[in-house]
């Protein structure tokens, strides 16, 4: 059902924040990267309020809001820290090369992130895990689309064949007064993400487990 499909549909919706800069974008998808939905595997771009999109907890979930930017990147000198990272493939499980938004949480399991933090699975800015895999910092070229898809609660979906994204809910100036509940995911912060990616490129390494280390220096 998921297998490679290059048919894409005509967006209707108008492009949203021409004036955006890529420091700005703290989620979102680049164009041309593919997610799992109901009818298989769909470019971002083409993805509309109201479609299926398969969620990796809560399986096919509705889009109930899409986020567009178009950011002319060549017409300011964006800061390094501030470009997309290129992920080859396999890097985390994405069977293509892709480019992601440098602060966009990415989910992926790790014995050594249950060690550190008691849970396999981690949500962590792209932009951490630089080194990690081959993943670096590319420059963006001179006029990009992100995308952000929004569902009714936090999902994370599933990305060109295997990556983990993260999407966060919808949300309005109502919403953000009188929703105190607490959030589905919580990304990890700086401190806790370059723990995290400095022990899985021991493990790399060593070819073995850390988690001796791990248990002392988290303590």
């Amino acid at each position: 059902m998921y297998a490679w499909n290059d048919k894409s549909w005509t967006n209707a919706h108008a492009a949203l924040g021409h004036d955006a800069t890529l420091s700005d974008v703290d989620h979102g998808m680049l164009a041309g990267s593919r997610v799992a939905t109901a009818m298989g595997w769909r470019k971002v771009e083409a993805i509309c309020e109201g479609d299926q999109v398969l969620t990796f907890d809560g399986g096919l979930q509705t889009v109930v809001a899409v986020r567009r930017q178009v950011i002319f990147a060549g017409e300011t000198a964006a800061a390094i820290e501030d470009w997309p990272m290129l992920v080859p493939a396999g890097a985390l499980g994405n069977r293509e090369e892709m480019r992601i938004p440098a602060r966009q949480a990415v989910l992926i399991e790790s014995d050594t992130a249950e060690d550190v933090f008691g849970d396999p699975f981690a949500l962590i800015p792209v932009a951490s895990l630089e080194g990690f895999r081959g993943i670096t910092p590319s420059r963006p070229a001179d006029r990009i689309e992100i995308v952000t898809l929004h569902f009714a609660g936090d999902e994370i979906v599933f990305a060109n064949t295997g990556a983990l994204f993260y999407c966060p809910k919808a949300t309005d100036i109502l919403s953000d007064i009188f929703d105190k509940g607490e959030p589905s995911y919580s990304v990890l912060s700086q401190e806790q993400a370059d723990l995290l990616v400095s022990f899985l490129e021991l493990e790399s390494e060593t070819h073995g487990s850390v988690a001796p280390t791990c248990a002392q220096l988290a303590a």
